[in-house]
């Protein structure tokens, strides 16, 4: 079949790159000349493992290609898909549809015959009903139907979602839709793959309701740590004893400095301020929002507390920046709020992330940005581990020990096991942890 993806970020890129690995012909379609140029160098404007390599052999295989004027794929294509951003509007927090509504009017100038258009952006109820508007309104006579496909895609680890997904979710009641659909996920059959077809307001809604989910998970957690850290038990066992029970499962339950990323902030202050609107607040994901900001936030007072409550004229190493390992994604990363109040209670800040500086240097100011976790080190009068990063979690204690002023490390992650840092000589601080894990 014939596609175009109209954005080429996180969602459209690796969307766009998988559609054409299963035998589909893609396009994808982007404003950004720049972008668009870079992606025939095969230069990835995300980082996100094997992405590069997935791109370039399905261009070498005539099946994907990208360009900035986007008539001649959206006017010869089975489905165009919209996947661009969605952020959040400043001010009030709903989802900013801007750029959502100016991919449909763009698809309603150019399409031609019947065409199955598909909301790949993460959008509110009723999105759908206001594209189908917008496209009938512009073009009374065209032939066309619009579908809920939502996407669930962890970053680092997004192509395997794509390919090996849990389920896939269709929002139409259009039969000739349906139909396309069910071809451009064909691929998927061999796995048996459950493609759930629902309603289009259904499907828009699963998307919100299934991250919010999982943002109470996490939030759940850091609270249940900061219980265990007052009465002396260990939140990894406990993560561990309730996520054996499959009613729960073991999946978001590990404790840390708070949520962060492209999808569940702006995802959970969305879904709050449509409940909100539509007269049906959602007190528990209200709350979530709001002790999880609140506990990013907080994250500098561990530090503080760590170089017995001063930091004025300390230095300060951040291991990991971005807000998790394999990405680049800055976005309401735990470290910019970390970071900024560090400095602002007097400390230097050292910093390195193995993907994630190039975005850092543009959203952190006076933090000294470093060529490796060592150099992070030098000099320092603690360590802290933002970003569970794999080449964070083998790193050599004893040269630790040596580099740093003193041995402190404040561990956001729960890397190291306490009685292994004790054994060490180090004065070791995690979440959720005795010092005596037991």
């Amino acid at each position: 079949m014939r596609v175009a993806m109209i954005g080429t970020g996180y969602v459209g890129l690796v969307s766009g790159a998988c559609f054409a690995d299963f035998g589909h012909t893609v396009t994808c379609v982007d404003k950004d000349a720049s972008k668009i140029e870079r992606l025939h160098q095969n230069i990835m404007p995300i980082y996100e493992p094997g992405l590069d390599d997935l791109v370039a052999s399905n261009v070498r295989d005539g099946r994907l290609a990208f360009a900035v004027d986007g008539a001649e794929a959206i006017r010869t294509a089975d489905a165009v898909f919209i996947a661009v951003g969605t952020p959040s509007r400043r001010g009030d927090g709903h989802a900013d549809l801007s750029y959502v509504y100016a991919a449909a009017e763009e698809i309603a100038d150019l399409m031609d015959g019947f065409t199955v258009v598909v909301t790949k952006s993460t959008v509110p109820v009723g999105t759908g009903d206001e594209i189908e508007r917008i496209i009938r309104q512009r073009r009374p006579d065209a032939d066309f139907a619009v579908v809920s496909n939502p996407e669930f895609l962890r970053e680092g680890a997004a192509i395997g979602d794509f390919k090996r997904p849990d389920r896939v979710v269709v929002g139409t009641n259009d039969e000739r839709a349906r139909a396309v659909m069910a071809e451009l996920y064909r691929p998927l059959n061999l796995n048996e793959t459950p493609i759930m077809f629902t309603g289009r307001r259904t499907s828009e809604l699963i998307k919100y309701a299934a991250n919010a989910f999982l943002a109470m998970k996490i939030t759940f957690i850091n609270e249940v740590a900061d219980l265990c850290e007052a009465v002396g038990a260990d939140v990894q066992q406990v993560a561990r004893g309730i996520g054996l029970d499959n009613r729960i499962g073991s999946k978001f339950l590990h404790a840390g400095p708070g949520y962060g990323g492209s999808c569940f902030p702006k995802d959970t202050l969305a879904l709050v301020r449509t409940a909100t609107d539509a007269g049906s607040p959602l007190k528990l994901i209200e709350t979530t929002v709001a002790i999880n900001d609140a506990r990013k936030k907080a994250m500098a007072d561990r530090v503080a507390e760590a170089l017995g409550g001063e930091l004025k004229g300390k230095t300060v190493a951040l291991l990991g920046l971005t807000f998790k390992p394999n990405t680049d994604d800055m976005r309401d990363a735990p470290s910019l709020d970390v970071a900024p109040a560090l400095i602002a209670r007097g400390a230097r800040v050292q910093a390195f992330d193995p993907e994630g500086m190039e975005e850092a240097a543009k959203l952190l100011d006076g933090v000294v940005f470093t060529d490796g976790p060592y150099d992070a080190l030098a000099g320092a009068d603690a360590a802290v581990i933002m970003t569970e990063w794999n080449q964070f979690r083998a790193l050599d204690l004893d040269r630790i020990k040596l580099l740093l002023k003193q041995p402190v490390m404040v561990d956001l992650r729960n890397v190291y096991r306490p009685e292994d840092m004790r054994a060490r000589g180090f004065r070791y601080f995690s979440i959720g942890r005795p010092l005596d894990a037991a």
